[in-house]
């Protein structure tokens, strides 16, 4: 039986991606009406999304007849026309944004306002990025120097956020449950988490994968982590066909699967780096073996430093990530606690401000 659902599994994939899948041709007028399931990525002069298979660079601001303006936002329903040309849409025109707030992205706006009132920029976008994902909340230089650097997958929500989630909410939750109470409540947390900061590919990629295991410890069964790996992928992709040739879903299962060959290994040979650069260092360089040939071919660049400024910035990122909900939270409710938490942030926002400017020369 097992053996078939292996087989049958790439077979509906096959079949999803071939009957789903909207045909486009070039010159093509179309009209998507659609919701934005995450955050766009601000540019200087645009914001690019990707819907119904197509990417779309809209002004960075939509004003009404009374000259209220905002730009595209996650949770938004907005309807939008253009011409399909190879894989883009050009000229596109917003037809229409509603606002598609819930309790939970009306909660998450709140938090982004309480980082902006107590951080400057591009402190306050940097930690919304990293505890909730807010690509909106990030300046668009600063975003580009990321990219430039290979850390991009820091400053906005990715599978390592959905782990320091996991790690938190496992340590707090077995202090006062049983262990399989709390294995309940963290698959409920990861839920909420993704609500918070939006459904990319590599959050949902790290989410299942953390449900799978989980349940599997539930049930008391023995998980094999490259079996969720691979079921994990098949079950994305029966979903979203689109996934197949999506960067960051490519981007983020390559670089798990790099990270659990080689990272064990990589670590052996690291046995003189102190502690607190092991971590990040073997991490990165397991990664990179997996991701380089592909940012490669796809972008033709490579930044040979990117081992070592992941290194040097990502354990800042747990604290960040603690403090930075904690005191955001608290902030909705005793602002005067919160900003004091949030201030705790400050030593490790401006260490990684600045390792991002030195190495940017």
């Amino acid at each position: 039986m097992k053996y078939l659902i292996w087989f049958l599994l790439p077979s509906l994939i096959v079949f999803r991606y071939f009957t789903t899948r909207p045909v486009y041709k070039n010159g093509d007028t179309v009209r998507i009406t659609a919701d934005v399931l995450s955050d766009p990525i601000r540019y200087s002069t645009s914001q690019g999304i990707k819907l119904a298979g197509l990417k779309i660079y809209l002004p960075p601001y939509q004003c009404n007849g009374v000259g209220a303006c905002r730009g595209v936002s996650y949770g938004d329903r907005i309807v939008v026309e253009g011409v399909v040309n190879n894989g883009k849409l050009d000229n596109p025109k917003l037809i229409k944004i509603s606002d598609g707030k819930t309790f939970l992205s009306g909660f998450r706006n709140k938090i982004i306002d309480f980082y902006q009132q107590v951080l400057p920029e591009p402190m306050s976008g940097l930690l919304a990025g990293i505890v909730i994902g807010a690509k909106g909340a990030l300046s668009s230089d600063f975003y580009n120097q990321t990219k430039a650097l290979g850390v991009a997958h820091i400053v906005v929500a990715s599978g390592t956020n959905i782990t320091f989630v996991v790690s938190f909410l496992m340590g707090v939750l077995t202090l006062i449950l049983s262990r399989r109470k709390a294995i309940l409540f963290v698959i409920l947390g990861i839920i909420l988490y993704l609500f918070l900061s939006g459904f990319d590919a590599p959050l949902i990629r790290a989410a299942i994968m953390a449900s799978f295991i989980f349940l599997g410890q539930e049930t008391g069964r023995l998980v094999s982590t490259w079996r969720v790996f691979f079921l994990t992928a098949g079950l994305m992709l029966i979903y979203n066909p689109d996934w197949a040739i999506d960067i960051g879903f490519i981007l983020s299962f390559v670089s798990t699967g790099s990270l659990m060959l080689f990272e064990k290994r990589i670590r052996m040979f690291l046995r003189k780096v102190p502690e607190i650069l092991k971590e990040g260092l073997s991490t990165s360089l397991a990664a990179q073996i997996g991701v380089t040939p592909i940012l490669f071919v796809t972008f033709g660049q490579f930044n040979i430093l990117s081992p070592l400024v992941n290194t040097l910035i990502l354990w800042t990122v747990p604290g960040i990530m603690i403090l930075g909900a904690v005191g955001g939270v608290l902030g909705l409710i005793v602002p005067g606690v919160g900003k004091l938490i949030i201030y705790l942030c400050y030593p490790l926002l401006w260490w990684f401000i600045k390792v991002v400017a030195i190495f940017n020369f």
